[in-house]
């Protein structure tokens, strides 16, 4: 049998088409709503049907099912780290154009903003913006989490936590990759999760935002 062959048979692939698969699958992961499957799961409530209407971990946590709140926030965070984390590792295997990756966190992102599971009705992100900088650079990603986690406690409103993280997400990604596509990615899904948490900026201005658990 001819080894060559069989080790350069991963590099047989077109680019574009390897690159292609890549970002559809990582849309496809993204589109799984671990708040819909969670509170199903656990015989909760759509979470689209009270609190904000969003389907995240912080509203799940509104229903008072803490277990079902933390299986949300990890399953959306792992889904981003996962598709990061397949593209870089096996993308250049299989012969990926030097964008898979960049698109690939642009794809899963999107995927949970858009779910096409779910009707398109997807969450805010941060959770799967947090998974994704993990998987680019897990000392940053870390970091980010302990600031979210401070400014939660601190101030108990989930919005204002996720929009310091997501301001300083790109500076911090800019530093530590420096200026590469991944980084625009990066600034690219902040620049998301402000659009999503537009209302969420309104309610901060008027005084009538949510805090946690409310």
């Amino acid at each position: 049998m001819n080894h060559t062959i069989l080790t350069d048979a991963p590099r047989r692939f077109p680019r574009m088409l390897v690159s292609l698969a890549f970002v559809v699958a990582a849309y496809l992961l993204g589109s799984v709503s671990f708040a819909v499957v969670t509170s199903k799961a656990f015989r909760l409530p759509d979470p689209h049907s009270y609190g904000s209407g969003n389907p995240g971990a912080t509203n799940v946590l509104r229903s008072g099912n803490k277990a079902a709140a933390a299986l949300t926030l990890l399953g959306d965070g792992a889904k981003g780290s996962l598709a990061v984390f397949l593209a870089q590792t096996f993308g250049p295997a299989y012969g990926g154009a030097d964008w898979t990756v960049p698109a690939v966190v642009l794809a899963v992102f999107v995927g949970h903003l858009f779910p096409v599971f779910h009707r398109f009705s997807g969450g805010k992100g941060v959770a799967t913006a947090a998974g994704i900088v993990l998987a680019l650079h897990w000392p940053l990603g870390l970091g980010l989490v302990l600031i979210w986690l401070v400014m939660a406690y601190g101030f108990k409103i989930s919005s204002l936590a996720a929009l310091t993280t997501a301001a300083l997400a790109p500076l911090g990604v800019f530093y530590v990759l420096g200026n590469v596509p991944r980084t625009w990615a990066m600034v690219a899904v902040s620049a998301l999760l402000f659009w999503r948490h537009r209302s969420n900026i309104r309610q901060l201005i008027e005084g009538e935002e949510r805090s946690i658990g409310r």
